[in-house]
């Protein structure tokens, strides 16, 4: 049975620090539902009602793009091994980019990984625990490198001309901001006209 809960517990936060994955959901009042996995030892907590992630390029950018127009966001995470649970946070994010003097206060608290595009920020005000029961036991074999290998060899000026031509909308055809929001050398990059570059 559910137990909702005000604040992330010791135990929840150990339980989040185990996990090799999360999943993201975020949403516009209008347009598609994005639900996203994530890994790369990417997220920290800072607190009972605050976690945050490190997010790094990617052939879309749905969630930067739902975050700036409904800050709603649910985090959940799953034990595939052991004492089955599902763990969800509900609450409010906010994106930081390179250009916001967030990102020069959260970024030193996550490892480094290439490609880094955005941190989201959430403030947690829900906390809920499930069974768990259904989800199928997995085991951990690592670390798939190939995206900090793409981001490598892409560099940083490739990296941006990336964003550019990919990431500057979403799939819904509503702008990213990243160009403006990240100071790159590419900001006078025309938006792609919708279904390309999303």
């Amino acid at each position: 049975m559910g137990k909702q809960h005000q604040e992330l517990s010791q135990e929840h936060i150990a339980f989040i620090q185990a996990q090799k994955l999360f999943f993201v959901g975020t949403a516009m009042d209008r347009g598609r539902v994005s639900v996203s996995p994530k890994g790369m030892d990417s997220l920290i907590v800072l607190g009972g009602n605050r976690i945050a992630w490190l997010n790094v390029t990617g052939s879309g950018n749905e969630t930067a793009t739902h975050i700036q127009a409904n800050p709603r966001m649910t985090v959940m995470f799953c034990a595939f091994e052991g004492k089955p649970l599902v763990l969800r946070l509900y609450g409010s994010a906010k994106v930081y980019h390179r250009s916001d003097r967030q990102w020069d206060d959260l970024i030193s608290a996550f490892k480094p990984l290439p490609g880094a595009r955005q941190i989201f920020d959430v403030a947690v005000d829900l906390v809920q625990s499930s069974c768990g029961m259904s989800v199928p036991n997995f085991e951990y074999i690592g670390e798939r490198e190939l995206l900090n290998d793409w981001a490598t060899n892409k560099g940083e000026e490739g990296i941006r001309q990336y964003w550019a031509q990919n990431n500057q909308l979403n799939i819904d055809g509503q702008p990213s901001h990243i160009i403006a929001k990240s100071n790159c050398s590419t900001s006078s990059s025309p938006l792609p006209k919708p279904g390309v570059g999303r």
